[in-house]
């Protein structure tokens, strides 16, 4: 029988994608629409490993199954690294997209082209609620470009071209970005704790 875990999160994209990278494992994965009352847990943290950390250990609690959270966000060179961990709410308001990527834009419509780059970095986290706990990290390098171009993926894929291509990664594919993601290339390096049934695991 597959071991349920529950990802930490309400966005169906999200979801959608996540299930798409982790397919394969012997687990049954459910969202957070499972728990209508779980706790909106707030991304407090300084870095991407410490809010996942946060949001895996608040539903494996509330739960009492195992919890996989991630948080993720865009990393802009001219920007000092931001909007970095406030990525989601960098317009002020929490997952608003559009308001995000037109600021994001804004701020580096005068950088020229040679120094657009910027990276998207993703931390996951399995937390058991016997105690176990992982956290891995992926990123992704590329480039900022100044208009939206394809209408796939969610956030800041619009305007984000990674290294080696000339596609942002809206739009690629579905499987074509979750080869090459930051939330890919996590979720793959998380699996083989996912696989382990951390639920039976001791600290």
């Amino acid at each position: 029988m597959a071991d349920t875990i529950v990802l930490a999160t309400r966005n169906e994209a999200k979801l959608r994608e996540l299930g798409r990278i982790l397919a394969g494992n012997p687990v049954e994965l459910i969202g957070l629409d499972k728990f209508p009352d779980a706790p909106d847990v707030p991304e407090t943290g300084a870095t991407f490993e410490e809010n996942a950390l946060l949001k895996a250990r608040a539903i494996a609690g509330f739960t009492g199954l195992p919890a996989v959270a991630d948080d993720s966000g865009l990393c802009v060179d001219a920007l000092n690294g931001m909007p970095g961990v406030l990525s989601a709410r960098w317009a002020g308001r929490h997952g608003d997209d559009q308001a995000n990527l037109d600021l994001v834009l804004a701020q580096v419509s005068d950088i020229p082209d040679r120094r657009r780059g910027a990276h998207f970095a993703c931390a996951a986290a399995l937390v058991a609620p016997a105690g176990a706990e992982y956290v891995v990290t992926g990123r992704v390098d590329g480039w900022l470009i100044r208009e939206r171009r394809g209408s796939g993926g969610f956030g800041y894929d619009p305007i984000f071209v990674p290294d080696g291509f000339n596609v942002t990664t809206a739009e690629m594919t579905p499987a074509e970005k979750d080869a090459i993601s930051h939330r890919g290339r996590a979720f793959r390096a998380l699996a083989p704790f996912v696989r382990a049934a951390p639920d039976r695991v001791n600290p």
